[in-house]
């Protein structure tokens, strides 16, 4: 790799995955490393944390794994003097941690908003809040939130939780990017579409709605939706990532980066 984040510290919310293969954080975290990046690994799930900084030191790269409720402010709160007492900084904050529940306004219980809101939402919030005191105090910092194309669009799916979350995720993005410009604090958003990723794969729902639970099906059918004909996968939205951590965007700040193969020019 060329180096691209030497010398950077990185922070990844939702660094694990929730099944075999790779999912948005877990790529995002590896690839950080690859450019050169010091990497805190959070995960609710600490041994998902574990895998994911193990693969890290095993290419040479430098790594920590930390487990967290993101949804609990002391949890995040940890995670950052975690973070900050191993690598002494914290340059680019990765926020990966996201669910979907499927059910509209009518059918979504009470307690599957809350829990959802909490997840998708609220965990970005705290991540923030606790992270860009300590970016001001360095004078720059990059924060990556992980929205969606559901920010956008009707994806044929109903899910109130998923599409009201990730909306209000993008904006407080586009917000708090001009809040904090000023103090050289970049804040934008990557919009991932049709992804194939573990998340996706056993979100409760998402096949039995594309696909009658038939997983291998729910792929071909969510491909041919995508005009340049297959889905993405987590490397794709981490080499984005890549880009909005680097040196190289550092004129970027505010965006929702879309990463979907152009399915939002045409959505049907």
């Amino acid at each position: 790799m060329s180096g691209r984040l030497q010398d950077k510290v990185a922070l990844v919310l939702g660094a694990g995955s929730v099944g075999p293969g790779w999912g948005n954080g877990k790529a995002a975290a590896v690839m950080f490393a690859r450019e050169g990046a010091s990497v805190a690994c959070v995960d609710i799930n600490r041994a998902a944390a574990d895998e994911t900084a193990g693969l890290i030191r095993a290419e040479g790269g430098k790594a920590v794994s930390l487990a967290a409720d993101v949804t609990r402010s002391a949890d995040i709160a940890a995670v950052v003097a975690g973070t900050r007492k191993e690598f002494g900084r914290i340059d680019i904050l990765d926020n990966n941690v996201g669910i979907a529940e499927v059910g509209g306004v009518v059918e979504v219980s009470e307690e599957t908003w809350d829990r959802v809101m909490a997840v998708n939402l609220k965990s970005a919030f705290l991540a923030m809040k606790h992270v860009i005191p300590l970016m001001e105090a360095q004078g720059s910092g990059s924060i990556i939130n992980i929205s969606s194309i559901a920010a956008l669009r009707y994806t044929g799916v109903p899910y109130a939780t998923y599409y009201a979350s990730k909306a209000a995720l993008s904006h407080l993005t586009r917000t708090t990017a001009v809040q904090y410009a000023p103090k050289k604090i970049r804040v934008n958003a990557i919009l991932p579409g049709l992804m194939e990723t573990p998340m996706v794969e056993k979100a409760a729902g998402l096949a039995q709605s594309y696909a009658g639970g038939n997983v291998e099906e729910m792929w071909k059918v969510r491909a041919r939706q995508v005009p340049m004909g297959f889905g993405g996968n987590a490397w794709d939205v981490a080499h984005a990532a890549v880009y909005l951590a680097s040196d190289e965007s550092r004129y970027v700040t505010g965006i929702e980066l879309v990463v979907d193969g152009g399915i939002t020019l045409k959505y049907s």
